[in-house]
């Protein structure tokens, strides 16, 4: 292994972080405070700041134990069919740290959550719920690539996947603001959670070839590539569905124009993959990279609309 310079070790870290991917959790969590700000006019910004580093942390953690745990399919992906959005961040494939370093990572990162989560509690007073909401998430989270539970290869990863950076971020954000969850939430968080089902999803499809040799029985493997694509195109149906009806339960109007382009978006990544786009490289890169920008406008969309308008 090379030895590598202070800033290299910075760039490394970073990477293996993958930084760029933290924003699907982290929009959710604004969405919920300000749907919680512009409901009941309250807004803590301490507890606001330390929700948002407990989120992060959390997803270093489960990032970091999956750049551990995945290291073999990641190998053999690199090899194959990887894009930019999936395989990992290759950090490791390339043995630009010592194996065990993103593991020591994981448990300082959970240690490190655990922490947060107590002060958020006991120092500020949050609700009763705030231990065992975070719990649910440094769980998932943790367990999502590791023995003995490892969610991912099981073929519910994606729904674990859905129901975390869907409704989970969006109830517990609003809960530590007011101390309960509105019902509009639970509307509000299934866009989201469909939108990110197919984020992971569709990553999965230039993994399949690693996947099948791993063993890695996610939904793709146990589907295969054209069964796949058919939910992933039901799902999308499924979220524009819940958007116009949480719309319906009182959300402003001026959400559907802001969702508008978004809606364009997955209209032709439905398109796409029902003309079998997914079998070329390059144009299931552009699919792979759109579905994530459908989630995170989904969040802002709804952000958007609730910050003009109120509720």
């Amino acid at each position: 292994m090379e030895k590598l310079s202070f800033l290299s070790t910075v760039k490394v870290w970073i990477q293996l972080s993958r930084v760029p991917f933290h924003s699907v959790g982290v929009l959710p969590f604004i969405l919920g405070t300000v749907l919680a700000w512009k409901t009941t006019g309250i807004f803590n910004l301490p507890v606001f700041l330390l929700g948002v580093i407990a989120v992060i942390l959390i997803m270093l953690c489960t990032y970091y134990t999956g750049e551990y745990c995945d290291i073999f399919e990641d190998k053999l992906s690199a090899d194959m069919d990887r894009n930019t959005f999936s395989g990992g961040s290759q950090v490791m494939v390339k043995n630009l740290l010592p194996d065990k370093y993103p593991m020591i990572a994981g448990y300082i990162a959970l240690g490190l959550t655990v922490i947060v989560g107590l002060i958020i509690k006991f120092y500020y007073n949050t609700g009763v719920l705030t231990i065992p909401l975070g719990i649910i998430g440094m769980i998932s989270g943790f367990f999502y690539s590791k023995m003995p539970i490892r969610w991912v290869a099981r073929g519910i990863g994606e729904l674990l996947i859905g129901f975390c950076y869907g409704w989970l971020p969006v109830a517990v954000s609003f809960y530590l603001q007011v101390g309960s969850i509105d019902p509009i939430i639970h509307w509000i968080s299934l866009p989201i959670a469909c939108t990110i089902f197919n984020v992971i999803l569709v990553n999965e499809f230039p993994d399949h070839p690693a996947d099948l040799i791993a063993r890695k029985s996610n939904l793709v493997v146990r589907l295969g590539k054209e069964k796949a694509a058919y939910l992933y195109m039901f799902v999308t149906i499924v979220g524009w569905i819940t958007f116009v009806f949480s719309v319906l339960q009182g959300l402003p109007m001026i959400a559907l124009i802001y969702y508008a382009p978004i809606f364009a978006v997955s209209a032709f990544l439905v398109v796409m993959m029902f003309k079998k786009g997914y079998m070329n490289k390059k144009m299931l890169e552009a699919i792979c990279g759109l579905t994530i920008v459908t989630n995170l406008g989904t969040s802002l969309a709804y952000t958007l609309a609730v910050w003009h308008k109120g509720i």
